[in-house]
């Protein structure tokens, strides 16, 4: 059932942010899974896998600017645009005659999917009402997992031929469709439409701002570890346990799908009891059952990575909804983009670490146990520093902050 009793518009608005996260997902997930396929066919190493990665990740920068733009001219018209970019940029890397051109056409595409992303997270904010906004990013959550579903199911197509991965790349086009949707379905957010006008902070005393800064530090530190246990499981798989392509779908879909009850459990509660505690227990829980999975085989590494999974999934309701809950609307894009881009930045510096490391024949299970440092610091920073804001309105939580 919708959360809160959603209005008709609600509901609507609902369903539009659930078709745009898919393309979002779909996008963001085709370097990560498609990377170890096409640095067979390019000849490239582990660390160049890493720094490949990583230059992908700093094509965040992009989503800054961007998420300026949606706090300035509105969140519609940048959401519609991105809908028609993100999958025709992605598709260029269909094209790619080499390693580096595949990594400068996802350099542009996966931050155009992020922002997005951002967006969503945003309007679904400024539209939802205060007892659902965890909810309903628990549920588009499902969505986005859905699109990165899509991603992984085509996976077998990298078996085809040595060149199998670039019909994957192909498949993007696909979501063009979503853009013509949103023109006729999505209007502009109520908030935007009342309070752009109002009276703006500048840019240096936003990023003064400590409600700010203490999510660029949580979002940089526990991506380290996110990001490097995302980009590398298909190479830990191939690797060290021998898996083929087919195997690694089916094994994704088996460990990853189980996430989905966690989004729903963790939005429920992050609005029925808090965001705090839940999203450092559900941090520390997958944090350290997916690090666990690097260093056992068998049954225990499917178990472990399920857990994991479960434990991700409750945690992202409880802290991706404070992205769009402590700024006022004029900023609430942009700060969300910051944090985003900190998120990414974290993830490059973990991927270049890691490939390094790898070349040099360290363990995977060794790298993860202490990059879970990071994450595990986070959640004791959130119980001591973050705020509570289930059941508050937004200009409530954000009051302080537009003085």
């Amino acid at each position: 059932m919708f959360p809160g009793g959603a209005t008709r518009s609600e509901l609507r608005v609902f369903l539009l942010l659930v078709l745009a996260t898919v393309p979002f997902a779909y996008v963001n997930t085709l370097f990560t899974q498609t990377v170890s396929y096409a640095a067979d066919e390019f000849a490239v190493s582990d660390r160049a896998i890493g720094f490949g990665a990583a230059i992908v990740r700093w094509g965040v920068v992009l989503a800054i600017p961007i998420a300026w733009a949606a706090d300035r001219f509105g969140r519609r018209r940048v959401l519609i645009a991105l809908a028609w970019l993100a999958p025709l940029s992605a598709a260029m890397g269909a094209i790619a005659p080499s390693f580096t051109w595949l990594v400068a056409t996802q350099t542009l595409a996966r931050p155009l999917a992020v922002s997005i992303n951002v967006l969503v997270g945003v309007i679904a904010a400024e539209e939802m009402s205060r007892d659902s906004r965890a909810s309903t990013l628990g549920l588009l959550g499902i969505a986005a997992g859905f699109g990165a579903g899509l991603a992984v199911a085509t996976l077998p197509l990298a078996d085809v031929s040595v060149g199998g991965w670039r019909w994957v790349y192909v498949i993007a086009l696909a979501w063009c469709a979503v853009g013509f949707v949103l023109m006729r379905g999505l209007t502009e957010t109520r908030r935007f439409v009342t309070q752009h006008t109002n009276e703006r902070r500048t840019m240096s005393r936003q990023l003064r701002d400590p409600r700010l800064v203490m999510q660029l530090v949580a979002a940089l530190l526990a991506n380290v570890f996110i990001a490097t246990s995302s980009v590398f499981q298909v190479n830990y798989l191939r690797d060290v346990r021998g898996y083929s392509p087919l195997l690694i779908t089916i094994f994704t879909f088996v460990t990853t799908t189980p996430a989905a009850v966690g989004l729903v459990i963790g939005g429920r509660l992050a609005d029925k009891r808090g965001r705090r505690i839940l999203a450092a227990a559900s941090l520390l829980v997958g944090t350290w059952m997916l690090t666990v999975s690097f260093s056992v085989a068998g049954p225990a590494m499917w178990l472990t990575t399920l857990v994991g999974g479960i434990g991700f999934g409750m945690a992202y309701p409880a802290f991706g909804v404070y992205r769009g809950e402590l700024f006022p609307t004029t900023d609430r894009s942009f700060a969300s983009g910051m944090i985003t881009a900190a998120s990414l930045i974290g993830g490059s510096i973990g991927l270049i670490v890691a490939g390094t490391w790898l070349d040099s024949s360290r363990s995977y299970g060794g790298i993860l146990a202490l990059f879970a440092i990071g994450p595990t610091l986070v959640a004791l920073f959130v119980v001591r520093t973050f705020p509570e804001t289930a059941h508050k309105e937004l200009e409530e939580i954000s009051d302080h902050t537009s003085r």
